[in-house]
């Protein structure tokens, strides 16, 4: 059954944010914390992409980390950072991650990313039978250029929702770009993982 909750889904808000004076005493603890959690939620498709998907642990670590990095004390600043934050999350119906193209460092980028230019059609999460294309963020590539991040969302049925809160339901993704095809199988921890923010508490 499908918490109405959802507390792993809903948006950030202020409260929720610690800032730099409050954050800088539990950072350490804080982003082990955070990065072991995303380890299962972390995949790597192929030799050069991984797919990290977000939540709200996920999120407001990146929102603390920024605020630190960059000084940010004052609510309406910390309030902006949230609000670009809160459109990378994961809805009732859509699942989000962050795609990385990681390229070695002896290649020469633009022209290593030039040859994905395209990936953004290419990109299937598989939750048992349902296949979900992504949706990559607007503006963040070209006919003749990519970035080497991208924010997606899969659409997330109810019924595809159902199976990945379904203990055993096989999960992949498959990239079928015509320069860089790999699939790769999530383990039952990822896909447990991913429940959880449907089904599981903070």
């Amino acid at each position: 059954m499908v918490s109405e909750d959802m507390s792993l889904v809903r948006p950030i808000t202020r409260a929720d944010i610690k800032g730099p004076a409050v954050y800088a005493g539990m950072r350490d603890d804080y982003r082990r914390h955070i990065i072991a959690l995303k380890k299962p939620r972390r995949l790597v498709i192929g030799d050069r992409v991984s797919l990290v998907f977000e939540n709200r642990h996920t999120l407001t670590l990146q929102i603390e980390e920024m605020l630190r990095a960059e000084s940010i004390t004052r609510d309406e600043q910390i309030r902006e950072e949230i609000e670009v934050y809160n459109q990378m999350m994961p809805t009732a119906d859509s699942l989000s991650a962050t795609l990385f193209i990681e390229l070695p460092p002896d290649v020469d980028p633009k022209v290593e990313l030039g040859k994905l230019v395209g990936l953004d059609e290419h990109v299937v999460l598989h939750i048992g039978p349902h296949a979900l294309r992504a949706a990559f963020e607007p503006g963040r590539s070209t006919e003749d250029k990519i970035s080497a991040v991208q924010y997606v969302r899969f659409p997330l049925s109810a019924e595809a929702r159902a199976a990945l809160t379904t203990p055993g339901t096989p999960i992949s993704v498959a990239i079928d770009h015509p320069a860089y095809r790999f699939d790769v199988t999530a383990t039952e921890e990822t896909r447990a993982s991913l429940a959880n923010d449907y089904t599981g508490v903070e």
